[in-house]
């Protein structure tokens, strides 16, 4: 695996679920690509704005290891609304890659159908959306290739398990160590 991520980021997301994970995964030397969903200057749920990388339209999604979507909202509501995003999350996942999603973005992962039968974690009060799902409201969930937060508390333990899929968890231990994270 070549260790490229997307994280695809939508007008209102979660900015500590998108930067801090967005950090850790650069410090464990991960490429990771911050794609804006409509525009590459992206504001976020609290109005801190964020210049992208590139728009999601830029990239084949096809040349990736991994899809990442933080939360917030509407940032969440905006994922799951986009073909692009589906399209994006299908193509990733599909091809063996790792689908991501924390905080209220699992809504997303959940209409591409990629969380039926899996044990995944989100935000509360978002449930309906995983009735084929088996919720477990744990702080982050793996099953497979497919990695869940619960919210913006999770984000460390969130790119922790991004970082570990990829082979690198003595490494991202030394890295919350070194940022003081228990």
């Amino acid at each position: 695996m070549s260790q490229k991520i997307l994280m695809i980021l939508a007008e209102g997301f979660e900015e500590t679920e998108a930067i801090a994970v967005a950090d850790v995964l650069r410090r464990a030397g991960l490429d990771l690509t911050l794609a804006g969903l409509t525009e590459q200057l992206v504001t976020g749920a609290h109005k801190i704005a964020v210049k992208a990388d590139c728009l999601l339209a830029d990239v084949n999604a096809a040349e990736f290891d991994a899809v990442v979507l933080p939360g917030g909202m509407p940032g969440s509501t905006h994922l799951r609304e986009s073909d692009a995003v589906m399209q994006a999350v299908k193509t990733v996942y599909g091809n063996g890659g790792i689908a991501a999603a924390i905080c209220a973005a699992p809504i997303a992962l959940a209409r591409a159908g990629i969380l039926d039968g899996k044990k995944i974690t989100a935000y509360p009060g978002f449930e309906q959306y995983f009735e084929k799902s088996d919720y477990t409201g744990q702080l982050t969930q793996v099953d497979g290739k497919v990695i869940t937060g619960k919210g913006a508390g999770a984000v460390f333990e969130f790119a922790a398990r991004i970082v570990e899929a990829f082979g690198k968890g003595e490494q991202v231990k030394t890295i919350l160590a070194n940022m003081f994270v228990k």
